[in-house]
């Protein structure tokens, strides 16, 4: 009997034996109830980061133009509580395992273009043991171009704080920059990471950047 990854309920599923396979899918990892917690942003949102339940370019998106900062972004699911269960769990406790549930969304991702990886600082990845994104890639397809300073956590700051805090991503050395990157990252709240390691990238000749998440 296979148990859900989040709750450890057992899961009732009967398989056919071509089934056996391909095991590793979302409905096969949780049960029925944790699945309906998870909620994939609706048709009504913003064209240009998919914030829910908006008709137009979000004030989000349009304050960021004014300072000179544009990208296409795609998310799948909104950011309500139960994600935010789920990443607590994830990152915060380090339950590795829990990549495996939403990976198959990444794997979704055109490869038409490089994929980046927002890095997270050599504090966090001593600590946590994994970068939580890259955990999703599990593909090879990905350049890990940035890598961030140590910084305080973003989740330890309010809104007006992160909209105001210093960009902490650097190039690495030695790596060729594509001129197209799509850029990843677990979660998009006031877009701030993303815009700030889109600023390097620019600087260092990538001429178009898009982005994707998982959650907004």
């Amino acid at each position: 009997m296979i148990k859900c990854l989040l709750c450890s309920r057992n899961i009732a599923q009967n398989f056919l034996f071509s089934e056996l396979f391909l095991l590793k899918s979302p409905q096969n990892l949780l049960c029925s109830k944790c699945q309906k917690n998870f909620e994939k942003i609706p048709e009504a949102h913003c064209p240009r980061c998919c914030k829910p339940n908006v008709h137009e370019i979000c004030t989000d998106c349009q304050n960021w133009e004014k300072r000179g900062y544009k990208i296409r972004h795609q998310a799948i699911f909104h950011y309500n509580q139960a994600m935010k269960d789920y990443f607590s769990q994830y990152k915060f406790v380090g339950d590795y395992r829990l990549y495996q549930i939403f990976e198959p969304y990444f794997k979704s991702i055109s490869p038409k273009s490089p994929l980046v990886p927002i890095p997270i600082s050599p504090k966090r990845l001593e600590e946590r043991g994994f970068n939580q994104v890259t955990a999703f890639l599990q593909q090879d397809n990905f350049i890990e171009l940035l890598e961030k300073e140590n910084s305080v956590k973003q989740s330890s700051l309010n809104r007006k704080e992160r909209l105001e805090s210093p960009n902490p991503f650097r190039l690495k050395k030695g790596l060729k920059v594509t001129t197209k990157v799509i850029l990843i990252d677990d979660i998009y709240t006031t877009g701030t990471t993303l815009y700030h390691a889109s600023q390097i990238l620019k600087e260092a000749g990538v001429h178009e950047i898009r982005s994707f998440s998982l959650c907004r």
